[in-house]
C-alpha cells in the first residue's frame, strides 16, 4: 500500500487566502455599519418636515434618506469587498 505526499502548500498562496478573508470579514463589518446606523437614525432620529406656503406639511422620516444612500454603498462595498479578483496582487 502506497501513500503520496500532498504538494507543500506556497506561502504566496496562504497569503493571499488569509488576505481575502480578512477583506471579506471587513467588508461585512463595514455593511452591517451602515445598516446599524440606518437602524438607530429610524428609532431615535428626527423626521424631515415640508411646509408648504399654504399650510399643507409633509413629514418623512430621516430613515428614508439613510436608507438609500446605505444601498448604494451597501453594493459598492459588496462589490469590493467580496470579489476574488479584486485587491489581489
Amino acid at each position: 500500500m502506497t501513500a503520496s505526499a500532498h504538494e507543500p502548500t506556497r506561502v504566496g498562496e496562504a497569503r493571499r487566502v488569509t488576505g481575502l478573508f480578512v477583506r471579506e470579514m471587513w467588508a461585512s463589518f463595514a455593511i452591517v455599519s451602515m445598516w446599524l446606523a440606518v437602524l438607530f437614525d429610524a428609532v431615535f432620529g428626527p423626521n424631515i418636515v415640508s411646509t408648504s406656503a399654504g399650510g399643507n406639511s409633509t413629514s418623512i422620516p430621516s430613515a428614508v434618506v439613510v436608507a438609500f444612500f446605505a444601498f448604494f454603498a451597501t453594493r459598492a462595498v459588496a462589490r469590493y469587498g467580496f470579489d476574488p479578483r479584486a485587491g489581489s496582487d
